[in-house]
């Protein structure tokens, strides 16, 4: 299809493309980022330094960024996508060799004016190549293995790389993200089953080889894993982090100790109050009710993306949507579930809350892609 040809499906051209912007949804997004500059805020002390006034910028930045990529055509990033999970791949290389050591990982890479985080950007790029390659590949083809191969192989590279860094949560992101697309774009449930099994299979050889002479792992993470399944059994050591997000979250009740009266984050011993664990700061200064209303905004964004890409005839558009809409889930279903014990701690970031730059800016990136296909979807 030709540029003319393309072109001549849709309404808006020009700047009127900005007014078919699916604002519901860009108005819930700043409904979140709100929030977390409030909770910021907080956890500063009452101050907007000096994590509240960079993040503001920063949303700024990434709102203008998404109308930027949003007037963008579709057909333009659907044919950047190779190029751009390239990109992404080099980039996670880059860290290998120029990378930044914060935290015992090497994760990023300084710009100068900014550390960018190859992995969040790997997020999206993946989702993008993933949604051009079954929207270029014939529907009868899809589940066949020769064409199951290539997805697997194209989702394993960056998570091996991301792994070496080393990031466990967001490798594991990307598994769940890239395979979620694949299930999304038809791949026959049998490849998913198999891989359910494996996984449940593997599992169970960990637990049953402790102790025996064919043990699979190292005795300190066989302890790691008894932490996670019992806090209370090293609670000054590898348990303490999930031990006083626990107390925090309860205290909160229904409706919190009031907002700035948190004792967990305003006495220190809630760890990494502005990043991972902001959400159990939201809980006990706000309650079950504040965490609640968090958790309603981000499934009214779900549904919105959800909505746009089933009304959407464009399969790539389609695809793309929903591959954004599951990382998004994704991104805060691990960190709630983190911080409340239900999952490890991984270091996952709460969407649009935490503190951070690339994470911020990529996110918003993400959703003007998926603003460029609402913009741009045949009509």
């Amino acid at each position: 299809m030709s540029y003319l040809e393309y072109n001549a499906k849709y309404v808006p051209v020009g700047p009127r493309k900005i007014l078919y912007l699916n604002w519901p949804l860009a108005l819930l997004l700043s409904a979140v980022a709100g929030v977390g500059f409030l909770m910021l805020y907080s956890v500063a002390g009452g101050s907007m330094t000096p994590w509240a006034e960079p993040q503001m910028k920063r949303f700024a930045m990434g709102f203008v960024l998404m109308i930027l990529v949003a007037v963008v055509p579709i057909w333009f990033w659907r044919n950047l996508a190779g190029v751009a999970y390239g990109a992404s791949i080099l980039l996670l290389v880059g860290v290998e060799f120029f990378g930044s050591v914060g935290m015992g990982a090497q994760r990023w890479i300084d710009l100068g004016f900014m550390r960018l985080q190859p992995s969040e950007l790997t997020k999206v790029t993946l989702v993008m190549f993933l949604a051009a390659y079954y929207d270029w590949l014939p529907q009868h083809k899809k589940s066949r293995p020769q064409w199951v191969l290539l997805p697997v192989l194209l989702i394993l590279l960056p998570t091996f790389l991301v792994l070496r860094q080393p990031d466990l949560g967001t490798s594991i992101l990307l598994m769940a993200a890239g395979g979620g697309l694949m299930f999304l774009a038809g791949v026959h449930w049998a490849y998913f089953a198999a891989v359910i099994a494996s996984v449940g299979g593997l599992i169970t050889a960990v637990f049953q080889s402790r102790g025996t002479t064919w043990q699979l792992l190292q005795d300190y993470q066989y302890r790691r894993i008894d932490t996670f399944l019992d806090p209370s059994s090293d609670p000054l050591g590898a348990g303490y982090h999930i031990t006083q997000s626990k107390i925090a979250l309860g205290s909160g009740g229904w409706t919190g100790r009031g907002f700035m009266q948190g004792t967990q984050s305003r006495l220190n011993f809630l760890p990494e109050k502005h990043t991972d664990f902001i959400f159990t700061t939201l809980a006990e200064e706000f309650g079950f009710i504040g965490a609640f209303s968090l958790l309603f905004l981000y499934a009214l964004i779900i549904l919105f993306c959800v909505v746009s890409a089933l009304t959407n005839k464009d399969r790539f558009s389609s695809l793309l949507t929903l591959g954004i809409a599951l990382n998004f889930f994704l991104f805060f279903a691990v960190n709630m579930s983190m911080v409340m014990g239900l999952a490890p701690v991984v270091g996952v970031p709460l969407p649009l809350v935490s503190y951070g730059g690339s994470a911020m800016l990529v996110l918003m990136l993400a959703f003007g892609l998926t603003q460029s296909a609402h913009v741009h979807r045949p009509r």
